[in-house]
């Protein structure tokens, strides 16, 4: 699970709401103070994840220039969402942030952790003009590793006989969430405020995901892939491989793991900005 710094938006930062055709979308952004933005990013969290966690990216990507917004996809904390499964195909969410993107102001720069960026894929392969560039953070080619297959299945089949109260004190006890009653109370808020069915629906997908590198290559999508120097559910040297097979831009963010946008955001920020920078003002 990943494990933003605060819940609480800095200064130079605001909570957005944004109404689109598809519904509406909890969403956090921060805008440069004394200037117009050099373009705008779109910010997808991952499994189990809000946009809280891009909240320490904000205001480093504002001030390198760009209007961040970060999004809750439907069913993920402050977004609501329906209670059947099938709302939450890839498909849909992919229309989602087709939505999201034209709503914010395309063309976007748009941004995928983990699951995020699987969908952000699905999205661009569905229609890519509302987008200037896509980056892939954390986020493999295809299914991830077998051990987070299994989490997955356990956390799947919890969810199915158990609240989501209950099974958050099963987590807690197999893997304390946070070191201080305040953030593991922010983060067990976070967590029952997620819908179920987007949890199992989304799992599935993880478990599943073909390999659609090829598809996005054709694309002609500029392309950059972050990750950190370790991450247990894409293995760093199978994504050192998809962005060598995508054409991509490719930095390993040193000293973070799985969500450099938690363990080293300014550093992560500052990648990305880069990257952005290299394709000109959108």
């Amino acid at each position: 699970m990943s494990r933003p710094p605060t819940f609480t938006p800095p200064p130079g930062s605001r909570a957005l709401t944004l109404r689109t055709p598809r519904g509406v979308f909890a969403a956090l952004e921060a805008k440069p103070r004394h200037a117009e933005p050099r373009g705008t990013a779109l910010l997808l969290p991952g499994y189990t994840g809000s946009k809280e966690d891009f909240i320490a990216m904000l205001v480093p990507l504002a001030e390198a220039g760009y209007r961040a917004v970060a999004v809750d996809g439907r069913g993920q904390y402050e977004s609501e969402g329906p209670s059947g499964q099938e709302a939450y195909s890839r498909r849909e969410l992919a229309l989602d942030v087709l939505a999201q993107a034209e709503t914010t102001g395309a063309p976007v720069h748009l941004v995928g952790h983990s699951l995020g960026g699987q969908i952000a894929r699905a999205a661009v392969l569905l229609d890519a003009s509302p987008f200037a560039s896509l980056t892939l953070m954390s986020s493999g080619p295809a299914e991830v590793s077998p051990a987070q297959q299994q989490k997955i299945a356990l956390l799947t089949q919890a969810l199915g006989v158990m609240t989501m109260d209950q099974v958050w004190e099963a987590m807690r006890a197999l893997d304390p969430p946070e070191d201080t009653d305040l953030d593991g109370t922010a983060l067990h808020a976070r967590w029952l405020r997620h819908n179920p069915a987007q949890l199992v629906a989304t799992g599935r997908q993880l478990t599943a995901e073909p390999d659609r590198v090829a598809e996005l290559a054709a694309a002609g999508m500029p392309v950059h892939v972050v990750s950190g120097s370790t991450d247990d559910t894409w293995p760093v040297p199978l994504l050192d491989d998809m962005a060598e097979r995508l054409g991509a831009d490719r930095t390993v963010i040193d000293g973070a793991q799985h969500s450099p946008n938690t363990d080293r955001p300014e550093a992560t920020a500052k990648a990305l900005a880069g990257f952005w920078d290299a394709l000109g003002a959108v």
